[in-house]
């Protein structure tokens, strides 16, 4: 993780760096039922000592650069910048399928949410570690999406909320499972449960 961010902090002297993220899981990422099949369930646990500040983000990648910049410059098209700061551009939201042209319209969500890691394994981390998380731009964790959407989702795992876009119910899935097995976080039954009934049917799911 280390090495993937002095990377990224490397290469993003001379403006904020897009990261290219695969449309499907990589092979690279293995089985994704099996990763799915690897994760420990255990029950929700508890959200005491909980706060967003205790996931550092968003970290600088460049001049005047941060991980938002990045992640809106990637997933963006005809993207303008004002120095490092990304002011106009297209953003297609796969959550909702809105889109958007304003960057104050434009959520990053963290894929996994931070409340949710907490609850599921990273209250026992410490703060660097869970920095590392809330900036993580490796695994699929950070999706530039509509602020409703985003908003709508908050802390819930796919047991409580889905995407309004059901054609991203694949991707969404894999790269929920991906994160959480990166990470070694817990799901739980209800959780584990809707991960599954989402991936089947998709074709690539089973494929090493």
């Amino acid at each position: 993780m280390a090495a993937a961010l002095t990377a990224v902090l490397a290469l993003g002297v001379a403006g904020c760096v897009p990261v290219d993220e695969p449309d499907t899981p990589p092979s690279s990422a293995g089985n994704i039922n099996q990763q799915l099949g690897e994760l420990t369930v255990a029950a929700a646990g508890s959200m005491k000592g909980y706060s967003r500040t205790r996931f550092p983000h968003w970290r600088g990648t460049g001049k005047n650069c941060d991980v938002r910049d990045s992640v809106l410059q990637r997933d963006g098209e005809g993207i303008k910048l004002s120095g490092c700061n990304v002011v106009d551009g297209r953003w297609e939201s796969a959550y909702d399928g809105l889109t958007l042209t304003d960057p104050a319209d434009v959520d990053i969500d963290h894929m996994v949410p931070l409340a949710n890691a907490w609850r599921s394994g990273a209250d026992e981390w410490d703060d660097s570690k869970r920095g590392d998380f809330a900036n993580d731009l490796t695994r699929p964790q950070l999706i530039a999406v509509s602020l409703r959407s985003n908003r709508a989702k908050g802390d819930q795992d796919p047991s409580q909320w889905k995407p309004a876009n059901r054609s991203f119910w694949c991707q969404y899935a894999a790269d929920w499972v991906t994160v959480k097995h990166y990470w070694r976080l817990t799901v739980t039954s209800a959780e584990k449960a809707a991960l599954t009934d989402m991936l089947e049917g998709c074709t690539w799911a089973n494929k090493p």
